[in-house]
C-alpha cells in the first residue's frame, strides 16, 4: 500500500469532515408547504398601511377566500369575501398567534391571538383577547360579505397588537363569546397569513 504523505492525509480527513457535515444539513422546505411567518413574539415590526390574507381550505372543508386588511381609525378594517361556507350559516374569525398553516386542520396556528393574558370574549367587551373578532355570517349563497373594523390591532408597530404575519381562521360554528378559551367555535376550516401587501 502506497505511503500518504502529510498533505494527502489532511486533504482526506478534510474530505471526510464536509461528507459527515452535508449529510446533517437541514433539508431543504417542500414546496408544497406554505412559509411560516417570522413573527416573534415580543419583538416589534415596521408597519405597513395594507395586507392581504389568502384564505385556504382546513380540516377537509372546501372553504376558502381572500380579505384585504387596511390600518385605519385606530385599528385594523378587514374586506373581502369567503366562500363556500353553508348557506345562512355563521362561522367564528379569529386572529391566531402563529403565521402558520401548513397542518392539514391549520392546528399549526396555535392558540388566539391574546399577548395580554384576557379571558375570551366578544370584540367589543371589556375582556377579550386580542384575536376576538366579530363572526362572519354567509349568505343564501354560501359566500360570507366580510366588513369589520377592529379597535386596537395594528399591522406591524408593537408585538402586542401586531397581527401582521399571524394566521386568521374561520371556525366551523359561530363563536358563542362565552365558553372557554376560545368560544366554542368548533374545527378550524380555512386559514390564511396575513401578509403585507395589496
Amino acid at each position: 500500500m502506497p505511503r500518504r504523505s502529510p498533505a494527502m492525509k489532511t486533504l482526506i480527513a478534510l474530505t471526510s469532515t464536509a461528507v459527515l457535515l452535508a449529510g446533517c444539513a437541514a433539508p431543504a422546505p417542500r414546496a408544497d408547504m406554505p412559509a411560516a411567518s417570522t413573527v416573534s413574539p415580543g419583538v416589534a415590526m415596521p408597519a405597513v398601511g395594507a395586507a392581504t390574507i389568502a384564505l385556504a381550505p382546513a380540516s377537509g372543508s372546501l372553504v376558502s377566500g381572500r380579505l384585504s386588511a387596511m390600518a385605519m381609525g385606530g385599528g385594523v378594517h378587514i374586506t373581502g369575501d369567503v366562500g363556500g361556507l353553508a348557506p345562512n350559516s355563521t362561522h367564528g374569525l379569529h386572529v391566531h398567534e402563529k403565521g402558520d398553516c401548513s397542518a392539514a386542520d391549520a392546528a399549526s396556528a396555535g392558540p388566539h391571538f391574546n399577548p395580554t393574558g384576557r379571558a375570551h370574549g366578544g370584540p367589543d367587551s371589556p375582556a377579550h383577547h386580542a384575536g376576538d373578532l366579530p363572526n362572519i355570517t354567509a349568505g343564501g349563497d354560501g359566500v360570507a360579505h366580510v366588513n369589520l373594523h377592529v379597535m386596537g390591532l395594528t399591522l406591524g408597530g408593537a408585538a402586542s397588537s401586531n397581527i401582521l404575519g399571524r394566521a386568521l381562521v374561520v371556525h366551523a360554528q359561530g363563536d358563542d363569546y362565552a365558553s372557554q378559551p376560545a368560544g366554542n367555535s368548533g374545527a378550524r376550516i380555512a386559514c390564511g397569513v396575513v401578509r403585507a401587501g395589496q
